[in-house]
């Protein structure tokens, strides 16, 4: 099957301006940043000094970005292996029976509201310029076969862009004010995150905010408190 996707440039131009994968990047970026916070406020809890806190941003944001990339990568895997499989079905079926397969695109779109000889219209057109991805598109919902690269590596480029964040912080504030810094640092990422998140996806501003805040507030209380335990 010839795969519609446009050319790799234009795959990420496209990734950016889809509304569901921008929302998904948005909130993998503030796993990056509450994840990476997170481990530093436990480490600033049990004393640790500013080389550790730096060493230990360094490591959190690498293996963070190399775990949810392979993560990302390994799921779109295993749906594009899903999606190459239904491919191959549905060309078999339209090269064994062709009419078959107009008469279920012709009572899709009767069921969709549409007359019978409008849906058998739509249908033939449809049919006679790209049988395969129409129906992909009507029977699966596949709209594109998906690419394991595109998802995995910008998973993990934008899991590195949240975890920078309390990176730089550990390399230019000292251990004293480091805490409060990242503290700060977070609830403005956060928030801009949340504004941009919702926006999108045209959700609810304030219980969006609330709920990146509330996680990264409590994720960094706890990761701090256990510091202080352990110490």
């Amino acid at each position: 099957m010839t795969e519609s996707v446009p050319r790799a440039p234009r795959r990420w131009r496209w990734a950016a301006s889809d509304d569901g994968e921008a929302r998904t990047w948005f909130a993998i970026a503030n796993d990056g940043i509450i994840a990476t916070a997170g481990i530093l406020e436990g480490f600033a809890g049990a004393g640790a000094g500013d080389q550790m806190l730096l060493t230990a941003a360094a490591t959190a944001t690498i293996a963070g970005m190399l775990s949810v990339g392979g993560a990302e990568w390994a799921e779109a895997s295993a749906e594009r292996d899903s999606q190459l499989r239904a491919s191959e079905d549905e060309q078999r079926e339209i090269q064994d029976n062709p009419e078959a397969e107009a008469r279920e695109l012709t009572t899709y779109y009767r069921d969709k509201g549409l007359t019978p000889e409008v849906a058998e219209e739509v249908s033939r057109q449809l049919m006679a310029r790209d049988p395969l991805s129409v129906q992909l598109e009507t029977e699966y919902g596949i709209r594109e076969i998906r690419t394991t690269l595109r998802a995995g590596v910008g998973a993990g480029l934008v899991h590195a862009v949240g975890a920078l964040i309390p990176l730089l912080i550990s390399f230019f504030f000292p251990s004293r004010m480091e805490s409060l810094a990242i503290v700060a640092a977070v609830v403005i990422s956060l928030t801009i995150t949340s504004v941009l998140s919702a926006r999108l996806g045209r959700t609810h501003l304030r219980r969006t905010l609330l709920r990146s805040l509330g996680v990264g507030l409590a994720t960094m209380a706890i990761s701090y408190l256990v510091g202080l335990l352990v110490l």
